[in-house]
């Protein structure tokens, strides 16, 4: 039985580039968050991201956005869609939260400065 694809949509405040991780004072929240998109894609899941800089047409077409923005300003963004259902404004979610969402098991989130060998740099 083919279960049925899961689109998320996020809508991000207006950045300098698509994902914010561009510049010289990146968020790390950011970092981990486009890591966390990346990890969603291969599991299969639609991921569609929309900075308001960049693509204010999707806002103003994706009626539950139109209307967190109308009550609560930009101070909703980010808003995260999934199938077109809100699941979150104004935070980025961590990948624990965004795998229990769509059911999937929350793989090992990378921590900031690891060298990938999971000792956090302090391999000898």
């Amino acid at each position: 039985m083919n279960l049925p694809t899961q689109s998320l949509q996020v809508f991000d405040p207006a950045m300098c580039c698509t994902t914010g991780v561009c510049g010289p004072g990146v968020d790390p929240a950011l970092v981990q968050f486009a890591s966390d998109l990346d990890w969603l894609k291969t599991q299969g899941i639609i991921v569609q991201r929309h900075g308001l800089s960049q693509n204010p047409g999707a806002f103003v077409a994706a009626e539950a956005v139109r209307i967190a923005l109308a009550e609560k300003g930009e101070g909703a963004l980010p808003i995260l869609l999934l199938n077109g259902r809100m699941l979150a404004t104004g935070r980025y979610p961590e990948r624990k939260e965004l795998a229990d969402w769509l059911n999937l098991k929350a793989g090992i989130t990378p921590t900031t400065g690891s060298t990938g060998c999971g000792c956090a740099g302090a391999c000898s």
